[in-house]
């Protein structure tokens, strides 16, 4: 008889292992999905400021413009607040880039250079609009030596439209998978809970508190949460690293201090949603009558 109940007891101790190792998986799994989707987000807004970034415009110099007047030009257009970066591009470096892409020497061909010296602009990624590239263009347009501003308006206004596009996709993609998340938590904490529910409705008949009750499943919810979480942030740091491996330029695109914080954000979601759904689930069948606890 003995070794009867040893064996039950075994086996119970061995189903309850099981459920908890399966809701661990169970949450790490729907954390590493929101943690890929944080990736997303992050490096979508990354991607979109980069490429904006690396539009820009070009000035075109007269000959006549001095050494005096271009070096004013650059310090007046480096300190101002719309630029990352400047380049000045001479006439005979442009002519050899020119030469590089069409593998010809045009201008032994021609018998001069035909090229201007000019600024190559970088933007910042605020900046990097129609309304503001119009408003330096006629601010840089009054320097007389200045005999054009090169931009490309059409791909500048197709970045920013779609960059609002895909903003608006991932936000609605982002709420309609963090709800599915929670709920898909919940049921996993909710079930998990459902095999001590006599339990639960005994402790409550004797005279124990409904705090009392709460706080052992609260507290394991918590735990879980904080293992799925760290399980969850180790997938999500496997599968950047392996992305990297296929995609190199991605890893320029990575902040640590956003990285760490999406791994504590996840960590934090785990925590809040499993002990949130195991006090409701507590609370829910400490409210059900003795009779609705068979069903």
């Amino acid at each position: 008889m003995n070794r009867k109940i040893a064996v039950s007891n075994r086996t119970t101790t061995q189903k309850l292992k099981t459920s908890a190792v399966t809701v661990v998986i169970s949450l790490a799994l729907v954390l590493f999905m929101l943690g890929l989707l944080g990736l997303v987000v992050i490096n979508a807004k990354k991607l979109s400021n980069h490429i904006k970034e690396n539009i820009g415009f070009q000035i075109v110099l007269k000959d006549t413009t001095t050494t005096a007047e271009l070096d004013i030009l650059k310090q007046e257009i480096s300190s101002s607040a719309f630029t990352k970066q400047v380049d000045y591009i001479s006439k005979d470096e442009a002519a050899k880039k020119l030469q590089k892409d069409l593998g010809e020497d045009f201008i032994t061909f021609l018998g001069y250079n035909p090229l201007l010296s000019s600024l190559d602009v970088k933007l910042n990624s605020d900046y990097a609009n129609i309304d503001s590239l119009a408003g330096f263009e006629k601010q840089i347009m009054q320097k007389h030596f200045v005999k054009e501003v090169i931009y490309h308006k059409d791909m500048i206004k197709q970045v920013n439209d779609n960059a609002k596009v895909i903003s608006i996709y991932i936000l609605v993609f982002s709420s309609l998978l963090l709800i599915v998340a929670i709920a898909l938590i919940n049921n996993t904490i909710r079930l998990s809970i459902y095999s001590k529910r006599f339990l639960i409705r005994t402790m409550y008949l004797v005279g124990a508190t409904q705090g009392f009750i709460r706080k052992p499943f609260i507290m394991k919810g918590i735990r879980q949460g904080v293992i799925a979480g760290l399980v969850a942030g180790f997938l999500l740091a496997g599968f950047l690293i392996l992305s990297t491996k296929y995609i190199p330029d991605l890893l320029q695109l990575q902040d640590p201090n956003l990285l760490a914080a999406l791994f504590g954000c996840i960590v934090l979601l785990g925590v809040l949603i499993s002990g949130l759904s195991a006090a409701l689930s507590v609370s829910r069948y400490l409210k059900l009558k003795t009779d609705d606890l068979y069903f």
